[in-house]
This record gives structure tokens, sequence and C-alpha cells, in this order.
């Protein structure tokens, strides 16, 4: 196997495109459905600086501790942390633990009011030497299997909840700790789909005579093994193999195979894709595969093909592993990191040789050419301004509305549009001048130089999804809002302004 292009040699353009869209907003993101083993995870922090006498082990000087969603409850922090809302059903504990974590996920936003309070809290504790050395774990295992009428209860919740909220997927986050019983999956995936919600599973079963009919699941090898009834070695040939055995068995639709630092795999019935990871630091491996199965049902619930979903999760997983205990995903972590990969792989030549050209338009062909993307389904963008003297404020403003959708229009002040509205010793660049910087710009796809004082005429006429501004107007104050279906405010970059730059370069002269 080939292990020198890996996961950041080849993120696509269109994939980065994905991801800075959804962590920008720009994409509808349902609500996603989980239930599983909800744990609490503790951890206690200190510093080591001496040997016990009353035995050859550490001594341990506490310094802090902290708790932390674990088992399902790591999967809700990290739809959490993608920006996606979340609805719980199933068992919380009565004891402290239990009103602790769902404290938490009160803070977080989470709907917890389909959790119900019965039993006590699996707890697991990690003692941490020296802020990043995992020293002990003490578990406190509570298995507990569903009764028939518990069942029954989470079945007519779960109905319930797909007829009153906006369900985009079930996803079953299985730990082994008897929630997740046989028939309750069962019955819960027959539900889903009668009403065509994917679901998508974290399995720890070994017999997944449960999960038939699943959408997705996410096994690592062992499980896949388990599954499969015999040894899987971590090989292409052998994970197609094996995967594609057990679906057939199973009659499941997907089975996306964790294979550790070889990457992951997606097998279907008609395809199947390998993703290699990054190389990163491994700092702690715990939690990635709640990253996975998380970023993976974020990404395809919001539009996204499951195979680019894979991508981004494949992506997302990398990032946890580099970070200390369980530690769940958040968009602001996927943006950056998908920053590094772009810039990793772009060279001087790859900006001139896989840039797309924009080209300037004037008003009847932006209207054509804004017909035909609505016939495509695209989601158009506008924003407008001056853009005088090009700054890193108006590239970032660019950047950000790109972001919100598919297609990105940026109205163009004229020149003599620009002196009415800031005096006759303006524009320092002609129009020409300016719409040429514009199109070199990635993030913008057409520039439409409009003479009006305002760009409402144009944005009437193109009929764009969403308009983006730049400042601190109030979303009804902006011009044109009433043709559009959404308007996006986007803090102006402070210490960033043509007129500053400007009042700065007239002082340098001065002096």
């Amino acid at each position: 196997m080939d292990r020198s292009k890996t996961f950041l040699d080849h993120l696509p353009l269109k994939t980065y495109r994905r991801i800075q869209s959804f962590c920008n907003g720009g994409f509808n993101k349902g609500k996603i459905l989980l239930f599983g083993d909800y744990m609490l995870d503790h951890y206690v922090y200190g510093c080591v600086e001496r040997i016990s006498p009353e035995a050859p082990v550490p001594v341990v000087k506490f310094q802090e501790e902290k708790f932390v969603p674990g088992g399902a409850g790591n999967v809700i922090a990290n739809l959490v942390g993608l920006g996606i809302s979340v609805c719980a059903l199933g068992r919380l504990g009565t004891d402290i633990y239990g009103k602790k974590l769902k404290d938490i996920f009160d803070d977080m936003g989470v709907d917890t009011s389909y959790l119900y309070n019965l039993g006590n809290t699996t707890l697991k504790t990690r003692i941490i030497g020296d802020k990043r050395q995992q020293m002990l774990r003490l578990d406190n295992d509570i298995i507990v299997s569903p009764s028939e009428k518990e069942i029954g209860n989470i079945e007519t919740n779960l109905i319930k909840m797909i007829q009153k909220e906006r369900i985009s997927c079930l996803l079953i986050s299985d730990y082994a700790k008897g929630f997740c019983s046989d028939e309750l999956c069962v019955r819960s995936i027959k539900i889903c789909r009668e009403n065509n919600i994917p679901v998508f599973i974290d399995p720890k079963k070994n017999n997944w005579n449960s999960y038939s009919g699943a959408f997705l699941i996410t096994p690592n090898i062992k499980e896949l093994s388990s599954a499969a009834g015999n040894f899987v070695v971590n090989e292409d040939d052998e994970i197609e193999k094996n995967a594609k055995a057990v679906i057939s068995k199973y009659e499941i639709d997907n089975i996306l195979v964790t294979r550790s630092e070889m990457g992951v795999s997606l097998i279907s019935k008609s395809s199947v894709e390998h993703e290699r990871a990054s190389a990163v630091e491994v700092y702690d491996v715990s939690g990635a595969g709640d990253t996975m199965i998380s970023a993976v049902a974020a990404f395809f619930t919001s539009g996204a093909e499951i195979s680019e979903s894979v991508r981004i999760a494949n992506l997302a997983s990398q990032i946890v592993v580099g970070k200390l205990g369980t530690y769940p995903i958040k968009k602001e972590d996927l943006m950056d990191f998908a920053d590094q990969s772009v810039t990793c792989q772009t060279t001087e030549k790859d900006v001139h040789s896989r840039k797309v050209r924009t080209k300037s338009a004037n008003f009847t062909q932006a209207e054509e050419i804004c017909k035909k993307l609505k016939e495509m389904g695209k989601k158009i963008v506008f924003t407008n301004g001056c853009f005088d003297i090009l700054h890193a404020g108006h590239v970032k403003l660019l950047a950000k509305a790109k972001g919100f959708g598919d297609y990105l229009i940026v109205g163009l002040n004229s020149d003599e549009s620009v002196k009415r509205l800031k005096g006759n010793d303006r524009p320092i660049n002609d129009q020409e001048s300016r719409i040429k910087l514009l199109e070199a710009m990635e993030a913008v796809d057409l520039v439409v130089l409009f003479d009006q004082d305002t760009p409402e005429e144009l944005i009437k006429l193109t009929g764009p999804d969403v308009l983006v501004k730049g400042g601190d107007y109030r979303k009804e104050d902006v011009v044109g809002a009433g043709f559009v279906k959404s308007v996006i405010i986007v803090p102006l970059e402070k210490g960033f302004s043509t007129t500053g730059i400007i009042n700065k370069i007239g002082c340098d002269e001065d002096k």
C-alpha cells in the first residue's frame, strides 16, 4: 500500500468548499436523534513528584478535575461542536453523575426532554499525570438492558419525535452497556426505514442481526472481524471481501471501516473507496470513532454525498487523536485544519493551473446565468461594494460570503457610482482594474458592474438566495433585503479600510 499520499495531500477544492460552507452556516442542518449508552467521563489531573513508600506506584498530587460526556454523550458533544441540533433519547442515572450529565447536555443546548431517569450512571475516571500521561482508568460500569415496557415507551417517543421534530437521521451509539438491546435496535430501525430516515450505527455487538437494515455502520477492524466470523487482516482486499460479505448477510447499505493509521474504507454493494490517514502525532485515540460517525452523519444529512462526508470525517478524526482525552471536534478546528491542508498541497504553479477563472457580466447576462443556476438547484450568494483598494478585510469577507452557498456574485460600483458616494477623488483604481482584481479571487464566481447608487435593481433582477453585507447593519435596513431568502451580516475586520489605507499613505507622503 502506498502511504506516500495521505489525506492532506489530496483534499479536493470541492471538499474544502463544502467544509467552509458548512462551518460558516451555509447549509441547513436538520436535527439528529441519538440514543445509546450515555456515560460520564471523569478526569483527575495532577503532578507526579515521588514514588509511594507503600508500594512501587507514583503519587499523583491533585491539581484539578473535570467531567465531560462519555460514550453516546461524546457523540452528542461532537455533533454540537459541529453546530448540529441534537435530540437525546434514552436513559440517564438518578445518581449525582446522571444529574451532572443532564446539566452538561442542557448547557450544550441539547433537547433532553426525551431522556428519562433510571438506575445509576456509568462513570469512567482517568488519572492524568503531568497533564498528558494517562496513568490509570477506573471504570464503574452499569450494564442494564431495557425492559419491554421501556422499549415500548422509547418506540412511542421515537414515533412522536419523527412526527413532531425535523429529524434528519437516527444515530445509535452502542457501547455494550445494555441499552441498545437487540429488540430496541430492530424496532427502531424498522420505524426509521418506514419513515425514510437513515440510521447510522457505531457497533459493539458480535452478531449484527439487530443492525439489519441500517444505512451505515462504522466498525473498526476487530468489530468487522467479529461480524464476519473470522480474523480480518488490515489490508484493502481483505477489508473489501469481508465487508461485502457482511453487507450481503445483514442487508446493510454501507460499511465504514475505521483502520487506525491506515485511514478508513467505505464499502457498499457496488463501490469501494479508501481514504488514507494523515501523518499526525497521536496522543489519544479515545473518542476518535465517535468523531468519525458524528461528522459523517452531520455532513451527509446536510446534503453532502456519503463519500465526501467520509472524506471530511476522516479529517475530523485526525484532529481529535492529536488531543489528550475525549476531545469532541469543533467546527473551528475542522476549518483551521482544512485551511492547513489546502495550504500544504498548494504551490505557486497549482494556483494558476487549478484556479477557475471568473468573468464579468452585464445585467442581462447575470440574469440569464442566475436563471440557469437556479434550474440546477445551486444556492446563489450576493454581496457588493466599491472594492477600491483590495485589502485583507475584503478577502475575508468574500471568502465567508462564498461559504454561504455555491455561487458568489459580487456587485461592483462603477467609477461614476463611486464618485457620487465617495467624492471626486475616488476611486483610486478604475473599474476595469477593480474587476480584474476581483476576478482573480478564488471565492468570486461572477462580477457585475452597476452604475446606480445601490445594487437594489441588480439584486431584484438576479434573485439571489443569500445577501451578505459587511458591517454592523440591521438586516431589515440592508438594501435589497426584500428580494432574498436570507440576509447575513458579517462583522468588518478591525484595522482594515480603504479610507484608512489612503489616509496612511497621505501621512507617509507628508513626512
